[in-house]
């Protein structure tokens, strides 16, 4: 496959409401769950595509109530900026698999509640 630059480009554009950004988040999400094999085959990532489906409907999910126009446009912005170096293999494989860390996928319990907390682990 040839790699072209402005293939996966877009132009950047605020959205006129929340109707046009939810089209448009929704045209993002589907690009990335139909690319979901490609990269699977890409970056050769140990996993199977319905995994890898989830991580990226987590990513999603995870800034699903944000209630800004203007930080849903910058979202966007960059979903489509990690698609296209995705997309056109400008990642490395360890940018890819750092998504399936199990440190990334705890969320809330990532950080220590308090400092003694994260001493007695042995946190830093």
């Amino acid at each position: 496959m040839a790699i072209l630059a402005t293939q996966f480009a877009k132009t950047t554009r605020q959205s006129a409401n929340w109707a046009d950004a939810r089209r448009r988040v929704l045209a993002s999400y589907r690009e990335w769950m139909r690319a979901a094999p490609e990269i699977q085959q890409m970056y050769s990532v140990p996993h199977p595509v319905s995994t890898i489906r989830t991580r990226i409907r987590q990513e999603f999910e995870r800034n699903r109530y944000c209630n800004k126009l203007s930080v849903v446009d910058v979202l966007l912005l960059k979903a489509n900026a990690d698609y296209q170096e995705t997309l056109n293999y400008w990642r490395g494989d360890s940018h890819i698999m750092a998504y399936f860390d199990e440190g990334n996928l705890q969320g809330e319990k990532k950080l220590p509640s308090n400092f003694m907390t994260g001493f007695l682990e042995g946190r830093n």
